[in-house]
């Protein structure tokens, strides 16, 4: 085992109501009392989980953190489907703002001081990029993403992948599409790993109780894990989530190459902003069917271990 491991919670249920507010307590939010926190959440395109959070995961994540004495909640996001307000009305998001009092903002419509440049420096961004500065700003950003396979170079979306919509398509008053050259590079995978090395997370909640295990990010196959997961490092929670794919039988580049060989993961690793290895991951099942999943997640980044 490496020196520093980070650890990911894992529970077997289709009960979000009880599941989320179980892993948050091993998460900890002693310190969220008044405190701002910035939400990323899974709302690409308005078709329904996997594709997007599901509502009741949204709900309890909420709950906990108000629970937890948060003093504003901002769920900020920009769908790269559709239009990002009509997606957030159709998936009922600001309806439950209104309903939980916490702020639902369109980051298409936010103004240039709204937007943080990020430079280009050591990135395979041609121009650098822009990201919300809400998430620069939050005293603690938290993120909730789905479990899918991704059909346009991305080969997964997991955690880091739901970092583009904090990303902006164009800066107001500007004319580059930060997004056509994202999709177009055959470096999206470490541009994606490049983006999450500039803002901090607290916590990630991954829904994993629906799958794609092709297609993605909007459609595909559609496997039952049954798992949620959470953990404190976004790398770690990434790989498992791949370990997962490949247990469902995804295929491609997810299937056949090592946890780490992912570029998203490998680049990630080579930044140091996670686990850098699946050796330093530890996996912590909160009930007996999800200690039966954990093996055989374990199984398969032990493989990856014994390769290297």
């Amino acid at each position: 085992m490496a020196n520093s491991t980070s650890e990911v919670f894992l529970l077997k249920t289709t009960d979000r109501a009880t599941g989320v507010p179980a892993l948050i307590k091993k998460i900890g939010l002693d310190d969220y009392s008044g405190k701002q926190v910035a939400l990323k959440a899974n709302y690409n395109s308005a078709d329904p989980f996997p594709a997007s959070t599901h509502l009741d995961t949204l709900r309890a994540l909420i709950e906990n953190l108000k629970g937890a004495g948060a003093s504003e909640i901002t769920l900020a996001e920009r769908s790269g489907m559709g239009t990002t307000e009509k997606v957030l009305e159709e998936m009922g998001v600001l309806a439950l703002s209104k309903e939980l009092g916490f702020k639902a903002v369109v980051l298409d419509d936010v103004g240039k001081e709204d937007w943080l440049k990020v430079e280009r420096k050591d990135t395979h961004w041609v121009k650098g990029f822009y990201m919300a500065k809400v998430f620069h700003d939050a005293d603690k950003v938290v993120q909730t993403c789905c479990l899918k396979t991704h059909r346009f170079g991305g080969h997964f979306t997991l955690s880091m992948k739901n970092s583009v919509g904090l990303v902006a398509k164009k800066v107001p008053g500007g004319m580059y599409d930060y997004m056509w050259e994202l999709h177009g590079s055959p470096f999206q995978r470490q541009m994606i790993a490049e983006i999450n090395n500039n803002y901090k997370l607290d916590f990630v909640l991954m829904d994993g109780i629906k799958a794609f295990i092709t297609g993605g990010p909007e459609q595909g196959k559609i496997v039952e894990p049954n798992l949620l997961l959470a953990s404190r490092d976004r790398v770690a929670i990434d790989a498992v989530g791949v370990a997962i794919l490949k247990m469902y039988g995804a295929k491609g580049k997810v299937g056949e190459a090592d946890v780490f060989e992912q570029d998203q993961l490998k680049r990630a690793a080579e930044l140091g902003f996670g686990v850098k290895s699946a050796a330093e991951i530890q996996l912590t099942p909160l009930n007996d069917e999800g200690r039966v999943e954990s093996e055989r997640i374990e199984k398969i980044l032990k493989a990856q271990v014994a390769m290297h």
